[in-house]
Parts: C-alpha cells; structure tokens; sequence
C-alpha cells in the first residue's frame, strides 16, 4: 500500500525519533526497517522471564492482527509459529522507558525473527517451568524447525516494536495473581484471627452496609465463612473481656477491601491494553489513510502498575503485622516466638524478620515510576514513562505472596497450642492443608524449606482451590 508513493509516513519513508524529517528513498525502505532492527537492539541487563517473553510475543500478535499495523501476514505468521513451538528470544530486561512502547526489549525479539537474534527452546512454557535452555542462534533454530527468517518490508520493523508489549505482559501476569493473592490474604487473616482469638464483630454485615466499599464488603463476608463454625472463637465468646482487636485484625475488611478495589480497577485498564492496537503510525485500510499518533506511550500502564503495586504492598504491610503479633508473647497470649522450650529454641522469631525485611523492600520499590520522565531522541520524545512501574510490580508481587506465606505457616504454628479446639470451616481447611507440606514446630529447624514450601502452595493457587471446595471466597 505504501511502497511506490511519494507520501510521507513516518518510519515508512522517513527516518525515526529526531530522524523524523529525513526522507528515505524506496530503494532503502526495506534496509531502513533492519537498521531499525539492529540499532534499537540495545537492551542490557538479566533475560526476562521466558514466560514473559511468551506473554509479549502473544500480545503482539493479538495488537498486529487488529489490520492496523500494515504487517504482511506471512510475518505475522512466523511470530505464531515461534509461539507454538516454544522458540523463545532472549530478551534483556533493561533498557525500555516505555514510550515509542517497549523498544528495546521488542526490538530483541525482532532480532531473533531476522535470525540474528539468539532464542531458547522450551518443551513448555510457563511460571512454574524448571526446565532449562541454552540461548542458541536463532537462524539455527528455525532450519531446525523449518522456518525462515523474515526480510522485513515497509512499515513491519516499526510496527513489530512500537508498542507495550513487555509492560503489559507483567501488568497482565500481575493481574491474575493479584486476584489470588487477595483472597489467599483472607485465608492468611482469618488464620491468624482463630490463633490470636479474636472477635468476629467487625466483620458484621451491618457495619459494611454504612461504607459500602466492594472490596470492604466482599473480604467482611469471606472472613465470616472462613471461621464459620470455629470451635476456638465459640470457647472466648464468654470469657473474653477484650472489647476490640487491633487494626490489623479489626480492619481487615477496610485494608484488605481496599486493596480489592484498587486491584479491580487496575485489570479493568489492563484488559482495554491487552485488546488495543499501540503502535505508530497507524493505518485505516477502509480510507487509505494512516495517522501519526501516540498510542504506544505507556502512560495508562505505568500508571496502573504503581497503584496496583501500592495496594499490593499494603497486603504485605498489614500481613507482617499480623505476623509480629502472633510471635509477640505479651500480645498474643501464645508463647513467645511460638516456640516450643522458648529460650532453647528460637521458634518463628527471625520468620518475622523475613517479613520485615520483605515490607520495608516493597516500601521502596512501591515509589511510583511514572512521575519519572527523562526525554529521548533529541528531546522529540519528551515524555516517556511505563516499563519500571511493571517491573518493579512485579517484584512486589513475589514479595507480597512470601509475606503472605510466613503468615500461613505463623498462623498455622499458633493454632498448635490452642488445640483441642478447631478452627472454622475454611480456615480448618487451610490449616490441614498446610499441614500436608508443613509439620508443628516441636523445635528448631530450618525454616526456609517450610516457607518455600508454602509459597508454593500460594504461587501454583493449589491452597485456595482446596478451600474454596469448602468455602466460596469473592
């Protein structure tokens, strides 16, 4: 559509960025889409995950295949077959500011689809896979598999990475697991309410009712059916003369919902991203025409990232908190550390180290990235903003759900010396389960083994199937 016209289109017949009012003859269009390639190849730093990559090299396809992009489909097409055969770029983490897109991390991949990038072949692909793979010359690999290399045509260079792909591959992982991670928060809280005794009446209907927050609403319900039944909370009923509990416990519906919400609201943004066509400029077929535009700034997705990170630390915050007082003996009523020979044994006391060390670490990564902009390219992109606030959230995300799993096996430990006495119908599931992976601290052992093993159980989401058979969570 484009090749043999005078028009100007930028990264068509123009250079890129500052190179925007150099004019390049027909002759070099296509030399002008691999200089592309290969100049903004310039990503440092670790390899991103390989599901992450997997993730992008999906949204990539679903953005291209909207006809906006001016991309053959037979390019296209090998950018499917990498997908289904596991062939995997190796693309460095480091490098994008998230405006044009994600530049350089897409401009890897594109390497490896003009054969001169280096790729990794998997059998399967996913966040849980252990499986290893040397980077190897993906011109090698496609004759393994019978793929060719693409020579890139007008406008297909520019239209394979002028978007965000690598911000919105994490927003998208995030997404997913934020929503477990929520209601595995719940667990973790109610787990903790039965060991420290406390009282369900600020989880009462009628005090939702006069804040009607969602979230609020949905974690109140969810922590009265997971104690349902609690043979620990029916004993204190009579003789417990404490009048409220303290916030981490009281206000779980407030913290927790709040979190809900703000979750909500960020996979709302994420879903509009994952189905829009981002790159620049754009082609409208219908009216053979094409608008310079700026739909690949990932503004809507930094933005997003750090308010979703912000409410995911907050899990965390509160989580170590609960923590704290659970191996506090002059505040739980437990024994101290919940050790079994306090003194000979150390219990759980650096356990809450851990935890701390994990919130004060999101503490800092929750500082928001998108208020930050260094201009690019001469000061024609101006503004830029996105990749960092993902990254960093997705950091945040593997931290929470650490937090999230000492307060399991914490929890766990103190409901130890409250027995004969049973939790309710969800949390004596949880607890059981728990249980399956991890024994009682009779005494001192290494405890990085227990709580990885629980983080586990929180990361693969198998602790939540097993409790919502018994106890439906929103």
């Amino acid at each position: 559509m484009i090749n043999g016209t005078d028009k100007v289109v930028y990264g068509i017949t123009t250079g890129f960025g500052e190179f925007a009012n150099v004019k390049i003859s027909q002759e070099n269009i296509e030399k002008l889409q691999h200089n592309l390639i290969v100049s903004h190849s310039v990503g440092v730093g670790d390899p991103l995950p390989p599901f992450i990559v997997k993730i992008m090299m999906l949204l990539r396809v679903n953005a291209l295949a909207r006809g906006h992009s001016g991309i053959r489909l037979t390019t296209l097409q090998l950018l499917i077959d990498m997908i289904n055969n596991n062939i995997i770029p190796v693309i460095p983490s480091q490098g994008s500011v998230g405006s044009s897109g994600d530049l350089a991390p897409l401009a890897h991949l594109v390497l490896a689809m003009i054969g001169k990038g280096k790729v990794q072949v998997f059998k399967k692909v996913t966040d849980t896979t252990t499986e290893t793979s040397k980077p190897m010359s993906a011109k090698n690999v496609f004759k393994k598999f019978g793929l060719v290399p693409v020579i890139l045509h007008a406008k297909e260079g520019l239209a394979l990475i002028n978007g965000t792909q690598m911000m919105t591959a994490f927003a998208a992982y995030i997404s997913i697991h934020a929503k477990k991670l929520l209601k595995y928060s719940d667990i973790a809280g109610a787990l903790s309410h039965e060991a420290l005794r406390g009282t369900d009446k600020a989880y009462d209907k009628r005090i939702q009712e006069l804040r009607p927050f969602e979230g609020q609403k949905n974690t109140a319900l969810n922590m009265l059916n997971l104690i349902k039944g609690s043979k620990i909370r029916i004993s204190h009923l009579q003789d417990d003369n404490r009048v409220q509990d303290s916030y981490s416990i009281r206000c779980i519906p407030q913290i927790h919902g709040a979190s809900k919400d703000a979750v909500e609201y960020v996979c709302s943004k994420v879903e509009i991203e994952l189905n829009s066509v981002n790159d620049n400029p754009l082609i409208f077929p219908e009216q053979g025409d094409h608008l310079e535009g700026g739909n690949f700034h990932g503004q809507p997705m930094a933005l997003a990232m750090d308010f979703m990170g912000i409410a995911l630390s907050e899990l965390a915050n509160v989580s170590e908190r609960r923590i704290e007082r659970l191996t506090n003996g002059s505040l739980s009523d437990l024994p101290r550390f919940l050790a079994v020979k306090g003194g000979l044994n150390s219990g759980l006391m650096i356990a809450q180290y851990t935890a701390a060390s994990l919130v004060s670490e999101n503490k800092v990564l929750a500082h928001p990235a998108s208020v930050d902009s260094i201009p690019t390219s001469a000061n024609q992109e101006d503004h830029n903003s996105g990749s960092i606030a993902a990254r960093k959230c997705y950091q945040i995300l593997r931290n929470v759900q650490k937090v999230v799993a000492i307060e399991l096996v914490t929890a766990a430990q103190g409901i130890e010396f409250l027995k004969p006495l049973k939790c309710g119908i969800g949390t004596d599931t949880a607890y059981r389960e728990i249980r399956k992976f991890v024994a009682p601290l009779n005494k001192d052992r290494v405890l990085h083994k227990d709580i990885d093993k629980v983080t586990e159980l929180v990361t693969s989401g198998s602790l939540l199937k097993v409790v919502e058979k018994k106890v439906k969570l929103v």
